[in-house]
């Protein structure tokens, strides 16, 4: 999945977010942060509801809450030990409130639950992602005296009837998810293993949410997924399963690219986003979804990891160098003013400086809009960690990662530069975090813009004619 936090093009971006509102509602307290990709985030919001049920209101203040929990991230190293640190806080805030309950959710919770628990034992209690429905009953456990585990992973669970409590949002922007779970297998990733396999969510249920959102004045929704190209409804049950599926089944199957019609159709003035795809999964259907529907954004999250086929074979990704740019050329050729982000792996084992070369190449072809970049770090069970030496030294990977970030930076620029002059339609989602007589938004294509405040207000969409730019921001005045 895509981290989303801001649209720098960052190295490290595995800072953490109190996803709350105050809603006063209830007795007890609970406290929620959330790491990583957009999936986690919106799990805390199934997450706070379940709990709301029992009694639970949110806090934006840790010192006052009877129940701690951290969504947490397993792609990168940093991640962890970002969460081991914030454990380690709320232990001593623990010590001053005994009555304090501390858990683990998300993709550390499976493989380390055994460390939190027993060895280090910063936690109370941990719970994978297909466990979220349990969480009152492993409360109660904890509640009891007891430590409290459940890290199954489930073939059906997608919280399709759960309703989300919106965290943190801004009343305009919210996540609506269609997916779980990956079957990809990249020999990197942990997802398929803290995640499980692939199954989608019901579109009726998809729908209902989607409409709600719209009556509640929400402007643009995002559907989720670890792999949204590899969604399929065909009644139910892991993608994998499909093949043993009826032949009416398989003949009234709905696939991403019917999804994105029906809920476009369903919402013409919502503005529909995306993320994350997967470029051997993507298909013409999706793109010629895209181009028909005005509400469906210019915009495509495309990971490619490498521009070497070589380390894209190692990488276990499915597809090489001239079948990713194939379909870049067709994302151009059916959707003109589409925007295209990034996310690369850079020292993945045995790459060389020839393959490094060709992944600076592949960016200077694609002429990225943005992304997101890091070095490689072995991820424990994954086939690589298993299988390969991580044999790049770290000098040689912070070098070539600086390199591709000054590229990326650079055609950033470049794209940037080019919208000046032009009169972009822009959704405000708030002030700007540098200014509050400044109005933050962004464009069709994903990229942030903003601009004078007037008589607008958040949640309205404008024309900005844009003036100026920065390497990740467009400056302009609204069009009257």
């Amino acid at each position: 999945m895509q981290e989303i936090e801001t649209k720098e093009m960052m190295a490290e971006n595995q800072q953490g977010e109190a996803l709350l509102r105050e809603d006063g509602l209830g007795e007890k307290k609970l406290y929620i942060e959330s790491y990583g990709c957009q999936m986690n985030f919106s799990d805390s919001e199934i997450v706070a509801s379940i709990l709301n049920k029992e009694g639970y209101a949110t806090t934006r203040n840790v010192e006052e809450a009877d129940l701690v929990l951290l969504n947490t991230c397993s792609i990168r190293d940093k991640a962890e030990q970002t969460v081991r640190n914030r454990l380690t806080g709320f232990n001593k805030l623990k010590k001053e409130n005994p009555g304090m309950r501390i858990g683990v959710l998300g993709c550390m919770a499976e493989r380390l639950k055994d460390k939190f628990l027993e060895e280090e034992k910063l936690v109370d209690m941990v719970v994978g992602p297909d466990a979220y429905r349990d969480l009152p009953n492993l409360v109660k456990e904890v509640d009891a005296g007891r430590k409290a585990v459940n890290v199954l992973l489930s073939k059906d669970e997608t919280y399709a009837d759960v309703s989300p409590v919106r965290l943190g949002q801004n009343g305009v922007t919210a996540f609506v998810s269609i997916t779980r779970g990956c079957d990809n297998m990249c020999t990197f990733c942990v997802v398929p293993f803290t995640r499980g396999r692939e199954r989608s969510r019901n579109p009726q249920t998809i729908l209902e949410e989607v409409l709600d959102l719209v009556d509640k004045g929400f402007k643009e929704i995002t559907l989720l997924g670890q792999n949204v190209d590899s969604y399929l409804w065909y009644g139910g049950g892991l993608k994998k399963d499909f093949a043993k599926a009826s032949e009416a089944a398989q003949a009234s199957s709905i696939d991403f690219a019917k999804l994105l019609a029906m809920v476009a159709e369903a919402a013409p003035k919502m503005r529909i986003r995306f993320s994350t795809s997967n470029p051997q999964d993507m298909s013409d259907d999706v793109l010629h979804a895209i181009a028909k529907y005005d509400n469906i954004c210019n915009y495509i999250h495309l990971p490619v990891q490498s521009g070497s086929s070589r380390i894209l074979k190692l990488m276990n990704r499915g597809h090489n160098r001239e079948e990713y740019l194939a379909l870049v050329e067709r994302i151009h050729k059916i959707i003109p003013d589409c925007a295209i982000s990034q996310d690369m792996i850079t020292g993945f084992p045995t790459e060389t400086e020839e393959d490094h070369q060709e992944t600076l190449s592949l960016m200077e072809e694609v002429k990225y809009n943005y992304g997101y970049m890091f070095y490689y770090s072995e991820r424990p069970n994954t086939y690589a960690e298993r299988k390969m030496e991580d044999d790049v030294p770290m000098d040689v990977k912070k070098r070539r990662l600086n390199e591709i970030i000054a590229v990326q930076r650079r055609l950033s620029d470049v794209y940037n530069k080019s919208r000046l002059g032009n009169v972009e339609e822009v959704l405000i989602e708030g002030s700007s975090k540098k200014s509050e007589d400044e109005w933050y938004g962004r464009t069709s294509q994903n990229t942030v813009v903003v601009f004078p405040k007037g008589d607008e207000k958040v949640g309205d969409f404008v024309q900005v004619k844009i003036e100026d730019c920065t390497t990740a921001t467009l400056l302009g005045t609204r069009v009257n």
